[in-house]
């Protein structure tokens, strides 16, 4: 997933209304022209938050969460008031104070999304757990879920929903809808067969005659929803695993699928000098390649979580020479994506092509509440790993201990996207 959220959202409302398929959804970045209403105090970046609110500020609580830094309680507090009753949230709601209703558009990347970021931040284990029972009392048939509830499966939707049930402590192989599919399943129906055209990507969606595209965004998604691994999913510590490689068998599961779309990613980037590219718009005249940044720091992320550090290099040092403008222009979701490849990669988020990321990022909302030095121990991501009240609060106890010692001393700075009735 990428901060191109306006093309995917109105893509979703052309499906609402036309009940098509969402090609849209890999359209080149359209940035929101900035508001000419204020915007909530707590709200991060300045340009129109209508398709991007919610998932612009849950991107970055994860990065900022990686990186030791506490988001402003005002912050945590504007993505909590968006939820609805059911647990659902919507794009962006501009007036809370008025209840969701059937014409509420409910967002399942926009849920999903903040129910990772707040399952990080911890201590809201009833918003989080909230927002899991709506994602699953709206799983489609086939085990997916698609951009808004009742939309066909799309292989970013089902994987962006895995990363968030995961994140809750979901055995996502264990959930079976009425009719015994799993989020698995879902995924695996729109993996490209290693042996065919663009062996081991994924497909967005099939097209109106049932065949699969390739598609680089909802590769990199999938690898990670194949993984049951979530947006943040990205550990610098991970062992180097084999060369990538496209294998075949009878019944290809998750894992294997995972590996088939790093293979085709590491490719696709070798491909194109380290970086992956727009698809053309319909009806354009400039058919030249143009680079796309997001895709290319998620492909990274995907590469890395599968234990590919080696093959996400280049594309690392690629994007430190050429994604400071397109940070500039995307804002904090942007700066958010450098700094989730960033950190999968063992990369400086502070000095990230003379760029400083986690600075960028802070100065784009309310300022911290706190930036801290993370502990030398891994946090525990793992997929199985349960939410409650109490998940997360060891950045909270430790801004406890800072608060109560460090009179005087301040705190270390580190290194370190159809209605449903409610």
């Amino acid at each position: 997933m990428t901060v191109r959220r306006s093309a995917a959202a109105l893509a979703a409302t052309a499906t609402v209304l036309c009940a098509a398929a969402a090609p849209a959804a890999v359209a080149a970045p359209s940035p929101s022209p900035t508001p000419s209403v204020a915007l909530p105090s707590g709200l991060y970046g300045t340009k129109d938050p209508t398709y991007d609110g919610v998932w612009r500020q849950s991107l970055a609580f994860l990065a900022q969460r990686i990186e030791g830094v506490v988001p402003a309680t005002k912050s945590v507090d504007w993505l909590i008031a968006q939820q609805c009753a059911n647990g659902a949230y919507a794009s962006y709601r501009a007036d809370v104070s008025k209840p969701c209703d059937a014409k509420t558009m409910l967002d399942t990347n926009a849920t999903a999304a903040a129910v990772q970021a707040l399952a990080e931040i911890g201590g809201h284990g009833d918003i989080v757990n909230n927002g899991v029972r709506w994602l699953k009392s709206i799983q489609n048939e086939d085990g997916g879920w698609g951009y808004n509830p009742g939309s066909p499966s799309d292989a970013n939707s089902t994987s962006v929903v895995i990363g968030a049930l995961a994140r809750q402590g979901q055995r996502i192989g264990d959930m079976t809808n009425p009719g015994g599919k799993t989020p698995y399943d879902a995924l695996l129906a729109l993996a490209i067969p290693c042996g065919d055209k663009d062996g081991g990507a994924f497909a967005y969606q099939p097209d109106k005659a049932g065949k699969l595209a390739a598609n680089a965004d909802a590769t990199a998604a999938a690898v990670l929803g194949s993984m049951g691994k979530g947006l943040a999913a990205g550990d610098n510590a991970a062992v180097e695993g084999k060369p990538p490689a496209c294998g075949t068998s009878d019944v290809v599961k998750p894992e294997q699928a995972a590996r088939n779309g790093a293979f085709y990613l590491a490719d696709a980037l070798a491909k194109n000098g380290n970086h992956l590219n727009l698809p053309p718009m319909p009806g354009a005249d400039d058919t030249t390649p143009q680079p796309d940044v997001g895709n290319t720091a998620d492909a990274v992320v995907a590469l890395a979580s599968a234990g590919h550090k080696n093959k996400a290099a280049g594309a690392v040092g690629w994007l430190q020479k050429n994604s400071r403008s397109w940070a500039e222009e995307g804002g904090p979701a942007a700066y958010a994506q450098l700094v989730l490849a960033a950190h999968a990669t063992g990369a400086d988020a502070h000095d990230f092509g003379g760029v400083d990321l986690i600075r960028e990022l802070n100065a784009s909302g309310p300022a911290p509440a706190a930036v801290i030095t993370p502990s030398e121990t891994p946090d525990d991501f793992s997929a199985e790993a349960g939410t409650s009240d109490d998940a997360g609060l060891g950045v909270w106890w430790l801004v406890g201990i800072g608060l109560a010692a460090g009179a005087g001393i301040g705190f270390l700075i580190s290194s370190r996207r159809k209605p449903q009735q409610p």
